[in-house]
């Protein structure tokens, strides 16, 4: 069989079904039903009913920051920056600049009319992020300063509703630039039906990255080279796992991010407690160690997203869901409506 390519993971997605704002309720969106033999069309609040008491959720607790800072050069050059990681304990950030010309080592900029920051280089992957040092504690001033990093494929500037809804209602770690989207369509009544249904929940931490909107810009997917985020499988969380397999239970992760941090942490072999960096790249043929059903909302074309959730549930399985969603209007991305998978055997397309 061939090499896969990008191109087996492309669709004609109509633009109007890019979601732009979300659902008036978090638990209102809709849900593709795909975890038994036939497809089903459900909102998303029937999920509770879905699942089987023993059965163990396990969320992505990251919390977004308000990464999109705009500011300006001490030559006067305007700046868009999006921060995409701030290093613990310290000052200092890493982050993405768009300028007519880019700031040299030495320099400062001036964000929000607000605070400065010196520029101490170039750093991150291919030297492609700023290393830059603020005036103060990174959180506080992005959160005083700073914009919702919404994605590019949301054509309005933030507003106070994106404050609220960007959000995961059990938002706790701040670090994210992104949010994990399948869990925007939770709230605290849902949480609540689900533990009075037998469902146990537990947590990982991956501060996603602006990578998780890089396109694939290499034809072979061998070829490709993920970018690095930072994530944290709890102990409490392994023993959580190994209790929920010993009573019958099935492991649903909430997302892909949660999905990827699982699966980083089992690729000794077992699940392993701990925080590290993660560059791992799931495709058709990857043996998923962990996960047993994943939640996820639409991904874009050509993702490895869309590769990801290919290898988890089958390529010809994902595309024809796809095909199935845009015929019914279900609504795409970050803002829109999700879907239940379970695992299959590695396919390839």
């Amino acid at each position: 069989m061939s090499e896969l390519t990008v191109a087996h993971f492309d669709f004609d997605l109509p633009p109007e079904l890019i979601a732009q704002h979300p659902a008036a309720e978090r638990t209102a969106s809709r849900l593709l039903d795909a975890s038994g033999e036939t497809r089903v069309d459900r909102v998303f609040r029937e999920l509770p009913g879905l699942l089987q008491p023993g059965d163990l959720l396990v969320f992505n607790n990251t919390k977004v920051i308000k990464a999109r800072l705009y500011g300006v050069k001490a030559t006067g050059g305007n700046v868009e920056a999006l921060v995409e990681r701030v290093l613990p304990g310290t000052q200092e950030v890493w982050m993405h600049l768009r300028a007519s010309k880019s700031p040299k080592p030495g320099s400062r900029v001036r964000f929000a009319d607000a605070f400065d920051a010196e520029v101490l280089g170039r750093c991150g992957p291919d030297n492609g992020l700023f290393h830059l040092r603020l005036a103060g504690d990174p959180f506080a001033l992005l959160d005083q300063h700073g914009h919702v990093p919404l994605p590019p494929y949301i054509a309005h500037a933030d507003d106070e509703d994106d404050v609220r809804r960007y959000q995961t209602v059990f938002a706790k770690e701040p670090g994210a630039v992104a949010a994990p989207t399948a869990a925007l369509h939770f709230d605290e009544a849902l949480l609540a039906r689900l533990a009075e249904a037998g469902v146990s929940t537990a947590h990982v931490t991956l501060h996603v990255g602006a990578g998780t909107f890089q396109p694939v810009r290499v034809e072979q997917i061998a070829d490709h080279k993920m970018h690095s985020e930072w994530f944290d499988v709890p102990q409490a969380t392994v023993d959580a796992i190994a209790a929920c397999r010993a009573r019958g239970g099935r492991v649903v992760a909430v997302g892909t991010t949660t999905l990827r941090a699982l699966e980083s942490g089992a690729l000794s072999g077992q699940l392993v407690a701990g925080a590290r960096e993660t560059d791992i790249f799931i495709t058709p043929g990857f043996q998923f160690r962990v996960v047993d059903r994943l939640v996820t909302n639409f991904h874009l074309p050509k993702s490895t997203l869309m590769m990801l959730v290919s290898a988890f549930a089958g390529y010809d399985e994902v595309m024809a869901l796809y095909r199935h969603a845009i015929a019914q209007r279900y609504r795409f991305f970050s803002y829109g409506d999700a879907m239940l998978l379970s695992r299959t055997q590695p396919t390839r397309p």
